[in-house]
């Protein structure tokens, strides 16, 4: 089974898409985001770090998210592959990850990245705020977080590039829409479910 990342800004849909496309391949989805905010919703020690700084719109420090990481990719069902939303976001990360992968003796096989327009992006997530009343998507937090992407994330597309692993998909348009074009990106690369 596959080892696999989706990337693209805030708001491009890659959650709702790591589940869907993990499901249809067999892996688990990882998300980042989500482990963050679970652990703030039950006030762990961890959530209490982290919810701070996520509601600056800030990334959360690389030795505590590669630790996330590393634990959560050495649990039984993901032993045979998996799909990472939200992670490796900065060269440190992805020089961690490298590691977990060569410990693993495996390597990834592709990175899904949705491109999205920029105001789509801001509309789907006020709409978001609204619906889930999360303290992280105001606005201005919002735009601050498309411009941490684009300084921090957005390089690591090169890297990842460079290596022949990205599979760029509009991720405008209904959900299923977009699914079916992340599968056949990923079958064309010779990934599929």
């Amino acid at each position: 089974m596959p080892n696999l990342l989706i990337v693209g800004p805030p708001g491009a849909g890659k959650g709702t898409q790591a589940v869907r496309i993990a499901e249809a391949l067999g892996v688990p989805a990882v998300s980042t985001g989500d482990i963050f905010r679970q652990n703030i919703k039950e006030q762990t020690e961890l959530g209490q770090r982290v919810s701070a700084i996520l509601d600056a719109g800030e990334y959360v420090p690389d030795s505590l998210t590669n630790e996330l990481i590393d634990d959560r990719l050495a649990q039984d069902d993901a032993a045979g592959g998996y799909l990472l939303d939200g992670y490796p976001r900065t060269a440190g990360q992805v020089e961690f990850l490298d590691g977990v992968n060569l410990r693993r003796g495996e390597e990834l096989d592709a990175v899904v990245r949705l491109v999205a327009d920029t105001d789509e992006v801001v509309r789907r997530l006020l709409a978001r705020a609204a619906d889930q009343g999360r303290s992280d998507d105001t606005e201005a937090v919002i735009r601050h977080r498309l411009e941490v992407y684009e300084r921090e994330t957005a390089p690591l597309i090169a890297i990842f590039a460079e290596r022949g692993l990205v599979v760029e998909v509009d991720g405008i348009g209904a959900v299923d829409e977009v699914t079916e074009r992340i599968l056949a990106g990923l079958a064309a690369r010779g990934v599929a479910a």
